[in-house]
């Protein structure tokens, strides 16, 4: 009684100060940048009281018309990846699977690829219905040639998914082969990642897209933990597996492709985030999921406000932060966990 008590009480310290870290988290994101602001301006933004002097108008032109709209698609994107890494890790039961080692994000940047060097202006506004469809194109064939049998096997599934992400990474570079020097750049300004795009048109296509993602995520929490007991196990809990795991597969593509879509290809957020979440707040699924949100959206709007701001007025590629970052998190973490194993000697 008095262990479920104290793991409840925990469980409630984490979620609030992972609201409290994505709060400032935000708030920094805002007041940080190429042209700095302060905490008064920034709360004189936000009440209204800039009234009409110039520097204050400015003010709420980059905060209402830039960094607002990318803070957002940071945190709903971070959360995205989080959670669709967390939905494949424990529907493979595989704690180094994520989107991009299934074809998810592979796809995405194909059909975007395909976009941008099309050329035309009609190809660009549909680039992340581009992203979408060459997603949801990856994840339909590694599906169909994994499920050539009555049953969803897992093993031929993930295998299948590493081949269709190294022919369509195969692809892209032969279109970029024969692009031209500016479709070059964006196509590889791109597949690094990046927030620079955000606009309401974005917005509106990724944050109900992958809000209704994560919630329905959560609902098959009690899924996800059965199937963490082996397939035999979850078989006994009553689940109906092969439906639950088509469920999950196509949800965490779900959400992965839609990120990818509208934001490039973001990597490390899906393979790293979930374990930290863990660490924090353990293997429960319904916590996990949640956990996993927050935590990747507070890291991806972290990362994105360090590659705004390290060489301003240069901007990096948000992937090139989160690579950094999210490698050298994910050597640690093993580290340590290797450490524990042979006696704390790391």
């Amino acid at each position: 009684m008095a262990g479920s008590k104290n793991r409840s009480s925990k469980i409630i310290a984490v979620f609030i100060l992972l609201l409290l870290a994505g709060l400032l988290a935000s708030l920094l994101s805002l007041k940080t940048g190429a042209i700095p602001l302060s905490w008064g301006e920034l709360h004189r933004v936000f009440s209204g009281r800039g009234g009409t002097e110039p520097e204050m108008e400015m003010a709420a032109a980059i905060v209402f018309r830039l960094r607002l709209p990318r803070l957002i698609l940071g945190l709903i994107v971070g959360g995205g990846l989080a959670v669709a890494g967390a939905i494949f890790q424990g529907l493979f039961r595989n704690p180094l699977v994520e989107p991009y080692t299934l074809g998810v994000s592979g796809g995405a940047a194909l059909g975007v690829s395909i976009g941008i060097l099309a050329g035309s202006s009609r190809a660009l506004v549909f680039l992340p219905l581009l992203g979408f469809a060459g997603a949801l194109l990856a994840v339909s064939l590694a599906y169909a040639i994994a499920r050539r049998r009555k049953f969803l096997k897992i093993s031929y599934l993930l295998l299948i998914g590493v081949m269709i992400s190294f022919i369509s990474s195969a692809l892209i570079m032969l279109l970029l082969s024969v692009s031209s020097l500016s479709q070059f750049r964006t196509v590889v300004f791109w597949a690094m990642g990046s927030l620079e795009g955000s606009t309401p048109g974005l917005l509106r296509i990724a944050v109900p897209v992958i809000l209704l993602g994560v919630i329905l995520a959560w609902s098959r929490s009690w899924g996800l933990n059965g199937l963490a007991l082996g397939e035999e196990g979850a078989l006994h809990l009553g689940i109906p597996l092969e439906r639950e795991k088509r469920l999950l597969f196509f949800l965490g593509s779900l959400l992965a492709g839609t990120a990818v879509s509208v934001s490039g290809v973001i990597g490390f957020v899906g393979l790293v985030i979930p374990h930290s979440a863990r660490l924090l707040i353990g293997s429960d699924h319904r916590f996990l999921i949640p956990a996993s949100f927050l935590l990747g959206a507070i890291f991806l709007v972290i990362c994105d406000t360090i590659a705004r701001t390290v060489l301003a007025p240069v901007e990096l590629p948000v992937g090139v932060i989160t690579g950094i970052a999210g490698g050298s998190l994910f050597i640690y973490l093993l580290s340590r966990r290797a450490g524990k194993k042979d006696g704390g000697t790391l």
